[in-house]
């Protein structure tokens, strides 16, 4: 029974792992390998990796280490699906970092994020009313933040963005790490985000997917 419950422990089930460079976030644009987990306790609207919801493959996290490896990388992010929804990720996030790598989370912010590894960096997808997943946010998980973390928010529309704004504002977020504003691709008009943040002088980061102008949806990309 204990050595069925140590390897369970070290095993994740994993949709894919591939080498793109990276389309959000503060290291937009470097080449970057990502370890998308399945399974997500969420049902975001606008969700774009709806196909990690179910299936995937459980691996050990010893042979995830080693298809990273495989790509000689700078940077490695860990996403989903939720991947905080799975708890041996904390172990993989732990090795990945003693390798050396400089590795990101990305995270819906309804788990918390209480006990992942301090050298890992955040990005904490803050849900929006327009998500229809907003009353799932786990507002502790602020407290958590550092100034090497990242806080995304997924803007539908207007209430969107000044509930946003809002969330920025009352819990001093810019104060703590960067704030990331994104419009929904295909969904709200780029520009429109951008005019909104200028006109009312927001100091946040205005961002777009990289990864889908370059590619458009394309699994794995």
């Amino acid at each position: 029974m204990v050595a069925i419950e140590y390897t369970m422990l070290r095993d994740l089930r994993i949709t894919e792992i591939f080498y793109s460079l990276q389309g959000e976030t503060r290291t937009v644009g470097w080449p970057t390998v990502f370890v998308r987990l399945t399974g997500c306790p969420l049902r975001c609207r606008y969700c774009d990796t709806a196909y990690a919801f179910h299936g995937g493959e459980r691996i050990p996290i010893e042979t995830v280490l080693e298809k990273v490896s495989s790509y000689t990388p700078r940077f490695v992010t860990v996403t989903g699906g939720e991947p905080l929804a799975q708890p041996p990720v904390l172990r993989l996030l732990e090795e990945l970092c003693d390798r050396g790598y400089e590795v990101s989370l990305e995270t819906s912010g309804a788990l918390s994020t209480r006990d992942v590894d301090p050298r890992v960096g955040v990005v904490l997808d803050l849900k929006t009313p327009g998500s229809g997943e907003s009353a799932r946010n786990v507002y502790a998980n602020i407290e958590q933040l550092r100034a090497t973390d990242q806080v995304k928010f997924v803007i539908t529309d207007v209430q969107d963005y000044d509930w946003s704004r809002g969330i920025v504002e009352r819990y001093g977020l810019c104060g703590r790490c960067d704030v990331l504003f994104s419009p929904v691709h295909d969904s709200l008009e780029a520009g429109q985000l951008a005019d909104w943040i200028l006109r009312d002088r927001l100091p946040v980061r205005f961002q777009i997917q990289l990864h889908k102008v370059l590619w458009g949806d394309t699994r794995g990309r």
